[in-house]
């Protein structure tokens, strides 16, 4: 098993990357969680997984309750957050008792968003079940709910008490989940890793077929460069973190100006990282090779570089309403090259209309 450590003084954590659900009870008595555990989980990984998770806790002597959350991002709200509110007071939790997480990112989100809240803080620890939820959305403490006006407008920084990945969850992924998984994890190669690029391009089908080695390596380097990037600005004050969101400009904007029906969060950054690699070259930053690499590997990837039936007024219009906007100033994380980007925002407006244009948005 392998463990990547979080640094974060009082609110350090360890992150176990295992290949055996049944080890999570023994790893959760390393840790002062009290007795009551409550599993939130969407009924289908609920389904697979939650008897597995109940006996491994349960043959360590926690007590072990399941609630079950209908599946989806509509259900990531403050009126669910209540409902779950009251299964802990059904259960009688108490400031000893924990909360777990069992699913993707939104169950995270949300079980965190409880966890943070009840009780003023409860103990709160993640079994991400999607590889997009283990390179990315279990490490870093966001938790949060949606409300009707935008996402995630609800929530907090808390980090939980520890994660535990498990690689052979992944075997019952859908394909889409997989390359949802791989964008993110292009995007650490492009941000951070010209070695974890070169293995990527190098391993890919065997990672495509889910081969517990290339998994377990390219998890853990990504859970390796998240972790130092939250080290160093975990709430996101001093900007370092914004490097995570390469693609995730032009990327967020295709997906809010197509209803978040169209593109999925995975295909929607492929994208807008292309677009970001293809701004970088037209400003002189990028060389040519480095785009043909990238774009080659989305392709391989089975991922998008291109968007269809997108309206670019639509597309415009979001881009303005991104939270990644400052002082009315758009802001771009660009590939110097691979392993290495910058934040600006230099980027002149002709260059960034360009490139949506080659992506095959709508006029």
């Amino acid at each position: 098993m392998k463990v990547v450590p979080i640094d974060l003084g009082e609110r350090s954590y360890p992150v176990y990357i295992g290949r055996d659900i049944a080890d999570l009870g023994r790893v959760a008595r390393e840790f002062d969680l009290g007795e009551k555990v409550l599993v939130i989980s969407s009924r289908p990984i609920a389904s697979l997984y939650g008897r597995e998770v109940r006996d491994a806790l349960g043959s360590c002597g926690f007590q072990v309750s399941l609630a079950r959350v209908p599946d989806g991002e509509k259900y990531k709200t403050l009126s669910w957050a209540a409902k779950l509110y009251e299964e802990c007071a059904e259960d009688k939790l108490d400031r000893n008792s924990t909360i777990l997480a069992l699913g993707g990112g939104v169950i995270g989100d949300l079980a965190g968003f409880v966890a943070s809240t009840y009780l003023r803080g409860i103990n709160f620890i993640y079994l991400p079940t999607t590889l997009l939820a283990q390179v990315d959305a279990s490490i870093g403490g966001k938790v949060g709910v949606d409300l009707p006006q935008g996402k995630n407008l609800v929530g907090s920084f808390y980090q939980p008490r520890f994660v535990y990945t498990d690689l052979k969850v992944l075997r019952t992924l859908p394909q889409a989940q997989i390359k949802e998984g791989l964008a993110e994890i292009i995007k650490y190669g492009v941000i951070e890793d010209k070695d974890l690029f070169l293995y990527l391009e190098q391993n890919l089908e065997k990672i495509k077929t889910l081969s517990l080695d290339s998994l377990e390596y390219i998890i853990t380097r990504c859970v390796q460069i998240k972790a130092a990037v939250v080290q160093e600005d975990e709430r996101e004050k001093r900007g370092k973190r914004q490097v995570l969101n390469f693609g995730h400009t032009i990327g967020h904007a295709i997906e809010s100006g197509t209803g978040y029906g169209r593109y999925s969060h995975g295909e929607a950054v492929a994208v807008g990282m292309i677009a970001a690699a293809r701004i970088a070259k037209k400003m002189g930053f990028l060389p040519e090779d480095s785009l043909v690499r990238m774009e080659n590997l989305v392709r391989r990837a089975d991922l998008p570089s291109r968007v269809e039936g997108v309206n670019g007024g639509k597309l415009w219009d979001a881009l303005y309403l991104d939270k990644k906007i400052k002082g009315g100033k758009l802001y771009f994380v660009l590939p110097r090259r691979i392993g290495e980007v910058f934040l600006t925002d230099k980027v002149p407006l002709t260059l960034v209309r360009e490139a949506i244009r080659e992506l095959g948005v709508e006029k």
